[in-house]
């Protein structure tokens, strides 16, 4: 019985119309803005959660939303790693350049979420890198962004009250 088994199964193996499942690709479908159509590397990439992927990914020309989850996703993962010199350099550069491309990003996800905008973590986590790191002017304009676009922090006191903590901490650090 387990030489027929194995019979079977090697031929199947090797008959070419059959391929293996770690060959067959198959296609992912996404539908933004009210269009549907197969995912791009952007898309793949954030959804991998490969961080080495998500980066090889920055350049690839995609739609805003795509855009937008893939920077938060790369952002997310070197920010938990931030502890690591070289993580929170990369979570530097692309915060930032997720906040330089937010002014386009934000009406295609206000579009896409029914007129609102979704929770935009990238901005509470990119200020408190910077407050960790003692660029306290640099993490209270970050707030304040966030604040121009009427984003939350799921805190109670919101970014306003990030803010405040922010100065105490500034004046805090003068003082020593």
């Amino acid at each position: 019985m387990w030489k027929t088994l194995a019979a079977i199964f090697r031929s199947k193996s090797q008959d070419p119309l059959i391929q293996p499942a770690s060959e067959q690709s198959p296609v992912a479908y996404v539908t933004r803005l009210g269009k549907s159509g197969p995912a791009d590397e952007a898309w793949l990439a954030w959804m991998s959660a490969d961080l080495d992927r998500m980066l090889g990914a920055l350049d690839t020309k995609t739609n805003l939303i795509d855009r937008h989850f893939l920077l938060m996703a790369i952002v997310e993962q070197t920010y938990k790693r931030r502890s690591d010199p070289q993580m929170a350099c990369t979570c530097a550069r692309v915060a930032e350049l997720h906040l330089s491309e937010f002014p386009q990003i934000a009406p295609a996800l206000k579009k896409e979420f029914d007129g609102r905008l979704p929770r935009v973590s990238i901005f509470q986590q990119y200020a408190t890198l910077l407050t960790d790191q003692g660029e306290y002017d640099k993490a209270i304009d970050v707030c304040k962004k966030a604040l121009s676009f009427g984003l939350q922090d799921n805190t109670q006191s919101g970014f306003q009250g990030r803010i405040e903590r922010i100065r105490k901490q500034k004046a805090k650090r003068k003082k020593i």
